[in-house]
């Protein structure tokens, strides 16, 4: 695992300067989850933050009806956590979980929270990070979700996932656009 990866990507949201990075990289710690393991349990706090190197994780909960929600898919370069459980430290709503064995650099939170209090530049890139993913890419996510069809959704997925749609199963795909997999199939066959 790369720290320079980590923070090739990191500099995509805001450049860092060399001693913002040395202390964010003592934070760093090398992990492994391996196919089907949790790296974060619904009903757990989670303290940490984990940046995917290689690999694939999906979040998600059960709904009280009883079928898996998938969330979100984190992909290579991005960071994977249950976000407002781990900033609140609250039990998580959610699950994380590794569709494929998954290599990850792992930071505590409140050690990064520090980090945004001392160097303006992490805080920025912080600031810009949240904009983009839990705000910018969220919105039009859940607009699509109560107005459009499956069908539609499907389209939407097929252009914003499709760097990751050949290492995904027929439910993962199902479960995150909030249909059955039977469903989906007769979505695919009637294009």
């Amino acid at each position: 695992m790369s720290t320079t990866q980590f923070f090739q990507q990191v500099r995509r949201y805001y450049p860092i300067t060399a001693i913002s990075e040395e202390a964010w990289s003592n934070l760093l710690k090398e992990k492994t989850y391996r196919k089907g393991e949790l790296l974060v349990k619904e009903g757990q706090v989670p303290r940490r933050f984990a940046f995917v190197c290689q690999g694939l994780l999906y979040q998600s909960y059960f709904p009280p009806e009883g079928e898996m929600i998938i969330k979100y898919f984190f992909p290579e370069n991005r960071l994977a956590a249950s976000v407002t459980a781990t900033m609140t430290a609250t039990p998580s709503a959610f699950a994380i979980t590794a569709i494929e064995d998954t290599q990850v650099l792992e930071y505590d939170f409140s050690a990064f929270r520090k980090l945004v209090d001392i160097h303006q530049d992490i805080a920025l890139f912080y600031i810009n990070y949240l904009e983009k993913h839990w705000v910018i890419e969220k919105e039009p996510l859940e607009i699509s979700f109560r107005s459009d069809t499956a069908a539609v959704r499907y389209q939407k997925f097929l252009q914003s996932h499709e760097h990751i749609i050949p290492r995904l199963k027929k439910y993962h795909i199902a479960s995150y656009l909030g249909i059955t997999p039977t469903q989906l199939s007769r979505i695919i066959s009637s294009k």
